[in-house]
């Protein structure tokens, strides 16, 4: 629920509390805006400047897409695939036996799971998703994708080696929580058998 709007003479005011998947947004309506909008943080809250003329769904359409794209620049959001491939190496030599995937990178075509793993081409991609979600959480994934280097399926071996990370459970907890809160439904398999 906002809370409710402060208005000056030319600029409107609303505070959007936070939700699970982004932060508190200050939208302010200005009438002296007449086409774009802008967003910047200001602390931990995000704030909008929007025109005034914006109504209804057409401004909440407006609203969400300067806080999406926002949200993707963040600088823990901006890290590119060599950060993320250098992680899992980390990762690896902690918790995987040293067993070390070919190639780690983000993708944005993941719709239904958190990542996956091709054990063939020791490949493993990372939902786009997962860049809001803490570094503790994308480690535990990184985990258990490098466990299905050496374990294929999901089997007592496996979880011997993924939950060698000590918050996979927490993790578990987290995923299920970010997926209800965004709707979504994810699959159980994560692993690709396709050969290389």
């Amino acid at each position: 629920m906002a809370r409710r709007p402060t208005t000056s003479s030319e600029t409107t005011v609303l505070i959007e509390p936070p939700r699970f998947d982004r932060p508190e947004v200050e939208i302010r309506a200005s009438a002296r805006r007449k086409k774009t909008g802008t967003a910047h943080w200001s602390g931990s809250r995000i704030v909008v400047q929007i025109p005034a003329r914006l109504r209804g769904r057409e401004r909440m359409a407006f609203v969400d897409d300067l806080v999406v794209r926002l949200l993707t620049q963040r600088p823990q959001s901006s890290a590119g695939d060599a950060t993320l491939e250098e992680r899992a190496m980390v990762l690896a030599e902690l918790y995987n036996d040293g067993v070390v995937p070919k190639s780690v990178r983000w993708v944005n075509n993941q719709q239904a799971r958190w990542a996956s793993c091709s054990p063939a081409s020791r490949e493993i991609r990372v939902s786009s998703r997962l860049r809001q979600c803490p570094e503790w959480v994308i480690d535990a994934v990184l985990v258990h994708e490098l466990a299905h280097l050496q374990e294929a399926d999901h089997s007592a071996q496996f979880y011997a080696i993924a939950d060698r990370h000590p918050r996979q459970g927490d993790s578990g907890l987290f995923l299920e929580g970010y997926a209800l809160g965004l709707g979504l439904r994810i699959e159980e398999s994560d692993v690709d058998r396709a050969t290389s």
